[in-house]
């Protein structure tokens, strides 16, 4: 009864119409789940938010969209299949979008994948918006708006921070997509809990594997063992998982390494140094090449402009 009178005596509409003058006063677009522009994969699940607040643009909602997630302590590894993956669909998939949630690791990694291949991404945050957490992505956030992409959250401006909103975030995450990647986890980590939400909300889930001496990649090998998750090698997996072969027509099917076409005979002898995926030291590098440090960084500098190899913070 009480409920119902506070309805018939519309006592909430005062705190409706504040919050409509905040999202008006910071460009946030209210979307209601009996809206047309509410994403159809989201209204699907059992739980979707009733209300979404969105910076953006809508049509990255509507996309091809792929979830990718994973730890927030990120390995090289990571980083660098994630970059790989994504500019791979990018060349394969027409109206692609990638969501993620702009956390440390491989959500950044995700998104500045995204923009460097002008893919849209969209960046579901556990914070009320404009603003950002963490905040030192408040720069990659603007980027995300300039090229297309979007911020989304379900948290209204008077919802209070209590460090307990990001599972929530992840099931939004495995909602918004048909399919969940995780590149990088733990044995236990946010991005677990991700992948269990779209397996339960019958998405297709997929893990990156790793060596089964990295602890980073323990939580995907896990998925993968006991057959929570396809295992993913290539990007044309992924294709394949999501059923997106006619998405594009396939401009090349040959398995390229970056880098290895137009080297020259040196700087081919100088990639051969890197025999596994771990970055090596510049120091290192001197030691196996036989180089002197001039040669060294001249070879280095045509390599990074190949697309070979990129440098790492501490060289």
């Amino acid at each position: 009864p009480e409920p119902l009178r506070a309805i018939l005596q519309r006592k909430g509409f005062p705190a409706a119409e504040r919050e409509l003058l905040y999202c008006r006063r910071n460009g946030i677009r209210p979307i209601a789940s009996t809206d047309p522009e509410y994403p159809p994969l989201l209204r699907d699940i059992p739980d979707p938010p009733h209300v979404i607040y969105l910076r953006g643009e809508l049509r990255a909602l509507r996309m091809r969209s792929l979830s990718v997630v994973g730890t927030r302590t990120a390995t090289p590894y990571g980083e660098t299949m994630c970059h790989a993956l994504i500019e791979r669909l990018a060349e394969r998939v027409e109206e692609l979008s990638i969501v993620s949630g702009l956390a440390f690791g491989i959500d950044a990694a995700a998104h500045r994948a995204a923009l460097a291949c002008r893919v849209p991404t969209v960046a579901v945050v556990a914070n009320p918006l404009p603003g950002v957490t963490p905040t030192q992505h408040a720069g990659l956030a603007r980027d995300i708006l300039e090229q297309g992409g979007a911020l989304l959250t379900e948290l209204h401006s008077q919802t209070r921070q209590n460090g307990s909103l990001f599972l929530a975030r992840n099931r939004i995450i495995a909602a918004l997509s048909a399919g969940t990647l995780v590149v990088e986890s733990p044995a236990s980590g946010g991005s677990l809990f991700t992948a269990h939400c779209a397996d339960g909300y019958n998405r297709t889930v997929m893990a990156l594997p790793g060596r089964v001496t990295d602890r980073m990649s323990a939580g995907t090998n896990f998925l993968i063992r006991n057959q929570k998750a396809q295992m993913i090698l290539t990007a044309d997996d992924i294709i394949t998982e999501l059923q997106w072969e006619n998405a594009a027509p396939q401009r090349d099917t040959r398995t390229e390494t970056p880098g290895d076409r137009r080297l020259t005979p040196d700087e081919r002898g100088l990639l051969g140094c890197f025999r596994t995926d771990d970055p090596l030291s510049l120091e290192t590098l001197g030691e196996l090449s036989g180089l002197d440090p001039g040669e060294l960084a001249t070879l280095l500098v045509g390599l990074e402009l190949s697309g070979a190899v990129r440098q790492l913070p501490g060289n």
